[in-house]
């Protein structure tokens, strides 16, 4: 496998479990994916699973600490491995997900897995308690409410970003968001299968919800409309600037490594302090690279891909 910087991220983070609202939970663990609790009159939903149901067990663990409802919900905000495979762990719960995100995860989610596990292996600590990919039993087309007794819960398709399939939960009554990785706070947006071009036409139908409260997909719960405002512009200026230093780099006939290599000079030293920098760069400038040459839809990521695009980039 190739020598990415998430290969070496062995450290432990630590957990955080805060609440947002009455009921209304986010499981942080510095910059590691976060999960999102919602706590209803008869019964919990969960977003996002995590990576293992190893994992999966110490979000169930925060869960048990403040109710014994039942779980029954567990939303996919997408695809991605590390989001997703650790369904299992909530035995008896209902997996939902977007019909994109369903479609995605027949397409692709294999080749995913493997690539995830090899590119970071610490997130999938306990990969053998992976029963295979967590398939969705509750697919919905564009918009899905749910009621937790008097608690409404809005899920919704929200539009290409971080992926094509990207799904928010919102808790209208409470102007609470669980963005996925729609945005991120803090944390490099990570945008191998990003959809540049659409991605600040999705930010801007979260800012209209006027959330009061945010869960990033990575990063620290924001608070309040001035850091939840922060964590919008934060991403839409990460993902903005670094789609137009691409397209200048292509438009000017430059190679992928050598637009790689102007890209982390460039964007270190404003954004080098954000998680897992190191990590996402190179497969943000790759798949930018794509589009930017009029590749819409992603292409997928696959072990051997990695390392092809890591000696693209590197020449190692």
């Amino acid at each position: 496998m190739a020598d990415f910087a998430s290969t070496k991220d062995l450290a432990e983070k630590q957990i955080s479990f805060e609440e947002l609202g009455p009921g209304l939970y986010g499981f942080t663990a510095e910059g590691d994916p976060n999960t999102g609790v919602v706590i209803g009159d008869d019964s919990v939903l969960v977003v996002d699973a995590q990576a293992t149901p190893l994992l999966a067990g110490r979000v169930i663990e925060k869960i048990r600490s403040v109710t014994d409802k039942p779980i029954r919900y567990v939303v996919l905000s997408h695809y991605h491995a590390v989001r997703v495979l650790g369904a299992s762990a909530f035995a008896g719960a209902e997996a939902i997900a977007s019909r994109v995100t369903d479609d995605l995860i027949t397409e692709r989610g294999a080749a995913d897995m493997e690539s995830e596990i090899g590119r970071f292996p610490r997130l999938f600590r306990g990969r053998e308690t992976i029963p295979g990919l967590t398939i969705p039993r509750l697919v919905f087309e564009s918009r899905l409410t749910l009621r937790l007794g008097r608690r409404r819960v809005e899920i919704i398709h929200i539009g290409r970003a971080h992926t094509a399939g990207d799904t928010i939960v919102w808790l209208p009554e409470e102007k609470v968001l669980f963005a996925g990785d729609t945005v991120e706070f803090g944390a490099t947006p990570y945008c191998g299968d990003a959809h540049f071009t659409d991605w600040p036409a999705t930010l801007e139908r979260l800012r209209a919800l006027g959330p009061q409260a945010l869960l990033p997909g990575r990063g620290r719960a924001a608070r309040g409309t001035a850091e939840v405002r922060e964590a919008i512009d934060g991403t839409a200026a990460f993902t903005g600037e670094l789609f137009a230093l691409v397209k200048r780099g292509v438009a000017a006939g430059k190679s992928l490594g050598e637009i790689y290599r102007e890209a982390m000079e460039t964007f270190r030293p404003r954004y080098g302090h954000w998680v897992i920098f190191e990590h996402c760069m190179p497969f943000n400038v790759s798949r930018a690279y794509d589009e930017a040459n009029g590749i819409d839809w992603p292409r997928i990521w696959t072990a051997e891909r990695d390392r092809e695009m890591w000696q693209a980039l590197t020449g190692a």
